[in-house]
């Protein structure tokens, strides 16, 4: 069978769709030819790529941001397939396309699925409460954490004001940015029991809890400066209790990877994490892969070398 690309076309505040045409001739061009499915709402990723995954489709091509990547991991993996997946990075942030060490040329991609070689890549296994009470699971590929990411992520998606800007990736970085200000401001930390490798559950305070299969988040921050995609471990990052002061004067270091020197940042590799919120009554909800599926509880466990997946060679981690 020919590979499938599957299109989410409202990625990058819509500039995929619009830019679709010019995507599809450079990547006949220079990787060859292809069928394509295209999203139309949140969850047709999961649905396409299973149904591409267990029909027997060799490569599955996911092009969006990395909420989409998410979608096409899982549906493969919910396949219980060994399909093969590409990314063909269109998103607003390009986190995973960054720890991946692809190029942001479209030619250039298309040129690095070509001649990419296939890795087995670790995935992260999260069980938890979804949006609706009902106990879930989903895999993720780059970074999940609780606390200020996720609810930036939640007033981005929310967010109404920068509307009349044409739909590119600057919507989304002025987005991004806007309401990264307006959380840091309202900066509380979160207050949860956490378990590490089913060591005893201790109280943290946190202002961001990140468990890290790949090493950037957040449009660009190098969360885990030293997270690989092979080692069978998270890097598990917790920005303790911190000012908004001292946030804002050191935000230059999430960006280097120099946080993890800060006295409220610690850092370790692990393959399980257990999380709840300290007092019952509180909503601490989680985000992965820069989607928001649900809260805590939250059960988090490294599956080593679960996917296949076309890097570019070398493999950047």
């Amino acid at each position: 069978m020919l590979p499938i690309v599957i299109v989410n076309p409202k990625s990058a505040s819509g500039a995929t769709r619009e830019k679709w045409s010019g995507v599809a001739a450079d990547l006949r061009a220079h990787f060859g030819p292809f069928r394509v499915a295209f999203t139309k709402k949140p969850g047709d990723g999961i649905n396409l790529a299973r149904r591409y995954a267990e029909a027997g489709t060799d490569l599955i091509i996911a092009c969006g941001g990395d909420g989409t990547i998410n979608e096409i991991a899982n549906g493969i993996l919910s396949a219980g397939s060994d399909t093969e997946m590409a990314v063909f990075p269109s998103g607003t942030g390009g986190d995973f396309r960054r720890t991946l060490g692809l190029p942001t040329n479209t030619r250039d991609i298309a040129r690095a699925l070509r001649i990419g070689r296939t890795r087995r890549i670790d995935v992260g296994k999260i069980s938890y409460i979804s949006n609706d009470g009902r106990p879930a699971e989903r895999f993720f590929v780059n970074v999940s954490s609780f606390g200020l990411a996720a609810s930036i992520i939640d007033r981005v998606k929310s967010h109404t004001a920068l509307k009349w800007i044409p739909a590119d990736n600057f919507r989304g970085r002025a987005s991004f940015a806007l309401s990264t200000l307006m959380e840091v401001i309202d900066l509380e930390p979160k207050k949860v029991l956490v378990s590490i490798d089913d060591e005893s559950l201790r109280p943290i305070s946190t202002v961001n809890f990140c468990i890290a299969n790949a090493r950037y988040f957040g449009g660009g921050m190098l969360i885990a400066p030293e997270a690989k995609l092979l080692d069978g471990k998270f890097d598990i990052v917790n920005i303790g209790d911190i000012t908004t002061a001292r946030v804002l004067l050191n935000s230059h270091t999430l960006y280097r990877g120099t946080h993890l020197n800060l006295d409220e940042v610690r850092s370790r590799t692990a393959s399980k994490v257990t999380a709840t919120p300290l007092n019952d009554n509180d909503l601490i909800r989680f985000e992965m892969d820069g989607e928001l599926p649900g809260r805590l509880p939250a059960v988090f466990e490294i599956v080593p070398s679960a996917l296949r997946i076309r890097c570019p060679d070398p493999l950047a981690v």
